[in-house]
């Protein structure tokens, strides 16, 4: 990794900007204090909003942070499709006692006056999920002296990052909880994702930049392992969720861990693009006819969302997590940090101990 990113944060731990009200500030303080670095979600707020907790965030560390944007989407939904889904979730809504959202709210998140305050207020680090910027934008981020990291699931999408002037690539594995960073999202490719360790090792045979692990990491011996295969630094968000910290509703977080919940799946139910969530009743009923259409979808469960939430109900819930989060500890961040290093440390002592070749025990 260029010394210009390792210098910002002295352990290779990247808390992921996890939107929808996760990745607040006590949280991205705690992770860059205890030296790994911190990010705020700035999806789904406004420009203001942002600003806000980029402030607040400022007053909690001195040490450096990221902020995530999401990309603008372009409009290729079939309103028809959106239309049909939103008559299946009549019943929802019903039972929920709230009205569907307008899925025509808006297809940007505000990226333009996002970029404008960054560029007036720069942050340290600043990354783009759900697809790539211009080359004038990241120029304009570097000039302004901020470091730019960019989302890709295949080798092909890292290439394009590196092409637009990235200084680092976020090479996101299919295991990773919440939605995957797909530059297009083509419906024909769903559930062909590709595991992060054979990612890693694609996309380091593809581009030169850094790279940034991510996807079902909860352990240090699983950053020991991405570090193996080529990655510069591993990204964790499922592992951060259930922290004190971290914003995730408690019926999220204990979810986690509860036995009733027995694993993930790729879903479009609750946004219109591919998410890893766990699997309740609403994937269970609507997963199989959501149309892909974000964020027309994204807008049109959000009051459902929330009702859901607002009752407890998780069966109602997007419970977005990674393919590991029945590893989940409850420990408050900067623990956790500390705790993922020492098993960094201790995966990588016994990692040279056995490279002369005595047996692995």
């Amino acid at each position: 990794m260029s010394s210009a990113l390792t210098d910002l944060f002295p352990l290779p731990i990247v808390q992921a900007p996890m939107a929808g009200g996760v990745s607040v500030p006590q949280l991205a303080a705690a992770v860059s204090e205890a030296g790994g670095l911190g990010f705020l979600a700035a999806g789904y707020k406004t420009a203001d909003g942002m600003y806000q907790e980029i402030k607040q965030l400022r007053g909690a560390t001195s040490r450096p942070f990221g902020v995530n944007l999401f990309m603008p989407q372009p409009e290729y939904a079939d309103p028809a499709a959106v239309e049909v889904y939103a008559h299946q979730l009549a019943g929802e809504a019903s039972w929920y006692e709230t009205e569907l959202g307008d899925p025509d709210s808006g297809r940007d998140d505000g990226y333009d006056a996002k970029l404008a305050v960054l560029l007036d207020n720069p942050v340290p680090v600043v990354s783009f999920h759900f697809g790539c910027p211009t080359r004038d934008v990241l120029d304009s981020l570097s000039r302004a002296g901020t470091l730019t990291l960019v989302t890709a699931t295949t080798a092909e999408e890292a290439q394009a990052v590196q092409w637009a002037g990235a200084d680092a690539v976020i090479v996101q594995g299919v295991e990773a909880g919440g939605h995957q960073g797909t530059h297009r999202d083509n419906p024909e490719t769903d559930g062909s994702g590709i595991g992060l360790l054979s990612l890693i090792a694609q996309v380091r045979e593809t581009v030169q930049i850094p790279i940034v692990a991510a996807g079902g990491i909860m352990r240090g011996s699983q950053i020991a392992a991405a570090l193996a295969a080529g990655a510069s630094a591993a990204q964790l968000g499922t592992a951060f969720l259930a922290t004190p910290e971290s914003g995730a509703n408690a019926v999220h977080k204990q979810a986690l861990t509860n036995p009733l919940f027995v694993r993930t799946e790729l879903t479009r139910a609750f946004s219109g693009r591919p998410a890893r969530g766990l699997m309740n009743r609403f994937m269970r009923e609507h997963g199989p006819y959501a149309p892909a259409a974000y964020p027309d979808v994204h807008h049109l469960t959000s009051a459902l969302r929330k009702a859901a939430a607002k009752a407890g109900d998780a069966q109602g819930m997007a419970l977005w997590a990674g393919q590991g989060h029945r590893l989940a500890r409850e420990l408050p961040a900067g623990q956790l940090v500390e705790v993922l290093a020492a098993e960094l440390a201790a995966a990588k002592t016994a990692l040279s101990s056995n490279s002369g070749g005595g047996p692995v025990r």
